[in-house]
Order: C-alpha cells, then structure tokens, then sequence
C-alpha cells in the first residue's frame, strides 16, 4: 500500500476521517491518505500551486502563480520561507511557473511572464537571473518548465519558441535543441521537462499529446503517446519526473501514469474530484530521493 500525504490546510477536514483509501484497479493496489500537511493556521492555504520540487535533505518547495511566490517547507510540513511578490524586479515574479533545486541547495525559478530564470540560495537570497522576452540564443519566451540534471546543467523548455534550451548554472547558453512540429525532435507546446541520472532528458508535447526522451545534447532516442485516455495514452499532458530508478511520471489531466525510461507503461493512478485521496488537473511533478512522488494538483500538493 502507497501513502498519500495531502500538503494544504484545506485538508483538514480529511483529519477527522482518519485512514482513508483509494483502490487501484491494476494491480489490487491501493493509495492511503496519511495526513494534513503542512502545519499551518487556519484559513491558510496554496494559492495556484504550479509546481514543486525537492532538494537532497527533503525540503519542498512550491511555486504559486496565484501569489507570485515561493514557499519552502521542510519534511515535515513546517513552513521554513516565503519568498516573492508581483513585479519585475529582482526576486519578484509574475506568474512562475516551475522551479527545481541543485546540489548545493540553490533553487531556479521559471518567471513565466518575465521571460526569464532566476536563482536564489536556499533561503531566498536572489543571486542571479538571466533571460529575456525573444527569439535569440538565450531568449526566453514564456518559459514553462526547468530542471536540474546531475552535473548540474539546466534545462528549460521554451514553448513561445517551441524548443528547449540548455545552460550551465549561471545562465551561460549551452545548447538548444526544437522547433515547431510533429516531427522527431520537433515539438507543440513544450511544457514539463524531467533528467534522470543518465542525463537523458524527457520533454512532454502538450499538443503532441506525447513525451519524448533526448540525450543531453539534444539528441532523439525515442518517443511515445498519442491522444486517448487508455494506458500510454495522453490528452494534453501537463508535466513530468523522473525518479533514481529510472522511471518517468507524466501528469495527465486527472491521473499519473508511470513508466520505465523507454516508454513502457508500468502503472497509473489518480482520479478526478476535489476530496485529498483523488487528483484533479495535475499540474506538477517531482520525485525525490526515497522514491516518494510530489503532485501539485488543484490547490494543494499532495505526496504518493
């Protein structure tokens, strides 16, 4: 049996129902909720979570397009910093959109309608940004998603310009890979982005309705998905994780579906309503170092 943990106040209404469990039809498995997380006042809640992350000590971080900010929490759902606000200066945001945590603990940020990344230490001391709104090499459009890979290069889909781009981590442009298209290596609105410990990297097409999985140089190994609700099966997939073992996890709608690094289809969850034990329009992924899966979904992030 999974556990499933639901990060939001408005949870605590589930408090009170105790254990609670979500049958999987495959497999006989089933989901458990555990517990209201994180520990906060009353009323409290996310506002527009869009993504979440998770650095090596177990920390979460969440983005909130809502607020225009960054929330941290350690493990046990204690909130630890706030960072942000609306605006176009130096650690403010407008619309993030995703973010992801390196090594050394530093978080990047996807500042969506600022056209642009920016880096923070731990805490939320701004270090750096890079980006701007066009076309060019290092020009942003409307970055969507961002991730780390294991030598700690970012990666950064740019679906205003229907390509990925590659940096070192001080905004140094490194490579960039896509156009517009149906074609291998091609993409329509390049949205979740996920490196496993290979660095091969994995690029969900939202119009597409497929994933498909690249070298670190941005070269195409393989592909996989069409549009349909059946298992490998997408309809306008949101965004994507790759665990330690290898294993990819797509948001798609009101499920998850997990599968191994070249596409085979292993097994998928979730179903559509507003009470903790179910998802509704999953937003964003991440995996962690245990093995645990971090959704965003409707107002709240929830633990597998």
């Amino acid at each position: 049996m999974k556990r499933i943990e639901t990060l939001g106040f408005h949870a605590f209404l589930c408090v009170c129902l105790g254990w609670l469990t979500l049958s999987q039809a495959r497999g006989g498995e089933s989901y458990a909720f555990v517990k209201a997380w994180p520990k906060a006042p009353e009323g409290w809640d996310f506002v527009g979570p869009s993504a979440v992350a998770v650095d090596s000590s177990g920390c979460v971080y969440v983005t909130e397009r809502g607020s225009h900010r960054v929330k941290k929490f350690d493990s046990s759902g204690r909130l630890l910093a706030t960072w942000g606000s609306k605006g176009s200066a130096d650690g403010q945001f407008e619309n993030p959109s995703s973010l992801t945590v390196d090594s050394s603990g530093n978080v990047y940020v996807a500042d969506c309608y600022n056209h642009r990344i920016q880096k923070f230490d731990s805490s939320g001391k701004f270090l750096a940004k890079w980006g701007s709104g066009g076309f060019g090499e290092g020009k942003l459009l409307f970055p969507d998603s961002i991730v780390v890979g294991p030598s700690g290069n970012i990666f950064v889909t740019d679906p205003g310009n229907s390509r990925v781009q590659k940096f070192d981590s001080s905004g140094k442009l490194l490579t960039k890979w896509g156009s517009v298209g149906r074609g291998d290596g091609q993409f329509s609105e390049p949205l979740g982005i996920a490196v496993d410990s290979s660095e091969n990297v994995f690029v969900v097409g939202r119009r597409n309705h497929r994933v498909q999985k690249f070298d670190s140089s941005g070269k195409f190994l393989t592909k996989w998905g069409s549009r349909g609700s059946g298992d490998g099966q997408f309809s306008w997939p949101r965004d994507i994780a790759a665990d330690a073992s290898g294993n990819v996890y797509v948001a798609d709608g009101d499920r998850i579906q997990k599968f191994d690094s070249s596409g085979k289809f292993l097994e998928k969850w979730g179903s559509g309503g507003t009470r903790e034990v179910q998802l509704i329009q999953v937003h964003g992924l991440a995996a962690d170092a245990s093995g645990n899966v971090l959704v965003a979904d409707g107002n709240s992030i929830k633990k597998l």
